[in-house]
């Protein structure tokens, strides 16, 4: 039974019509939260609303709106929508998001390579910007972001998927930064390997166009089962809730962090660059020759 930690906040949650942003609905939904969901398939979208409308309580708002995050117009409509019937919002999730062309980087189609950017980039950062005004205004608010496998380590040829996690990762610690110590917590999420239509697009794609080694690292994981999406759920709904004030600017694993116990030390995570992207030095690794 999920206590209702989030009772009397308002969300949105893009690419909420299925797979891990349809988990996090649900989860947000259980804990008393009114939700403004947002795809581009407007019906997916409406059949996760009314799955989610049996999941909440009396009183509670369910709301959707079809839109392309990537485009200006539609983030500020997301938004507008939201304030206008929810009256504010708290949280902003960051789920949507898509792998794009598969396969060597000079001959993958150059307008699919630049939408997955806009999607997945582009798209989180309109977002953010919408918001952050209200959030400013109201000195409280969460952005939560999801990453991926191409944050952290290459990720030959889907390379466009790889450059926008590991650019969006850096634009969270960095507005986080920017907005430290107002009341807006800003956090991202390594969700770890799940079992989703995007794992289904890499065996789609085969060993030609994803490479063999990461075709058959998505074979085994499909074997499996994958980490189950309610690991990645569970984390945001931690970050969307008052437990974690005061955590920002860490990209956070869902699958291996002890994050329960974060709040405990929050001083020393406020004074360490820890769960966060940094460049790696000769020294880390023991040489004695590389640098100064």
């Amino acid at each position: 039974m999920i206590k209702k930690i989030l009772s009397n906040k308002k969300a949105i949650i893009t690419g909420a019509n299925q797979g891990l942003g349809l988990e996090i609905a649900r989860k947000f939904v259980l804990a008393g939260a009114d939700l403004m969901i947002c795809a581009r398939n407007g019906n997916m979208l409406e059949d996760a609303r009314n799955e989610l409308i049996k999941l909440a309580s009396a009183g509670q708002k369910i709301e959707f709106q079809t839109a392309d995050i990537s485009l200006e117009s539609d983030a500020k409509k997301i938004v507008d929508k939201t304030l206008k019937l929810f009256g504010g919002c708290h949280i902003l999730v960051n789920n949507a998001g898509i792998y794009g062309p598969k396969g060597e980087t000079e001959l993958v189609d150059w307008r699919a390579w630049t939408k997955t950017i806009e999607i997945n980039l582009y798209g989180s950062i309109l977002m953010s910007r919408e918001i952050m005004p209200h959030f400013k205004k109201k000195k409280y608010g969460k952005i939560i972001q999801l990453s991926g496998g191409g944050a952290t380590s290459p990720l030959p040829f889907i390379s466009a998927y790889a450059v926008s996690k590991a650019a969006i990762i850096r634009f969270s610690e960095t507005l986080a930064e920017e907005v430290r110590g107002t009341g807006i917590d800003i956090n991202a999420i390594a969700p770890g390997a799940l079992n989703t239509e995007m794992l289904e697009e890499i065996l789609s794609a085969g060993p030609k166009k994803v490479g063999q080694s990461f075709y058959n690292k998505a074979l085994e994981q499909k074997k499996n089962g994958g980490v189950p999406l309610q690991k990645a759920a569970e984390l945001a709904l931690f970050l969307a809730s008052s437990d974690s004030d005061g955590i920002t600017s860490k990209l956070i694993s869902a699958v291996w962090d002890k994050w329960e116990d974060w709040p405990k030390h929050l001083d020393e995570l406020n004074r360490t660059d820890a769960y966060t992207i940094r460049r790696i030095i000769g020294r880390d690794r023991g040489f004695k020759w590389g640098d100064k």
